[in-house]
């Protein structure tokens, strides 16, 4: 079938730039990821992710992650669970 139709959308440029570097890596470009954005939105009849606000619990851990801190496990998932209890 004929590509013909067209999607207009405003976005960041930071994160157009940020998304189209990734595109690039594997190959594809911003007309083929948003293709597939759709076909997937078609094929699960909904948004192809879970669309959540987060916690408060789970917002203080992603920052704290992306400013370096955390706790880092080093051993096998099962000692993670072990010690999560």
């Amino acid at each position: 079938m004929a590509k013909t139709a067209s999607v207009n959308a405003r976005i960041e440029p930071a994160v157009k730039k940020k998304a189209e570097r990734i595109f690039a890596d594997i190959g594809i470009s911003a007309s083929d990821a948003v293709g597939m954005f759709y076909r997937q939105v078609v094929y699960r009849r909904g948004l192809p992710f879970d669309v959540r606000i987060p916690n408060a619990t789970t917002v203080a851990a992603l920052e704290e992650l992306a400013h370096g801190k955390g706790e880092v496990f080093k051993g096998s998932t099962r000692k993670l669970f072990d010690e999560l209890g």
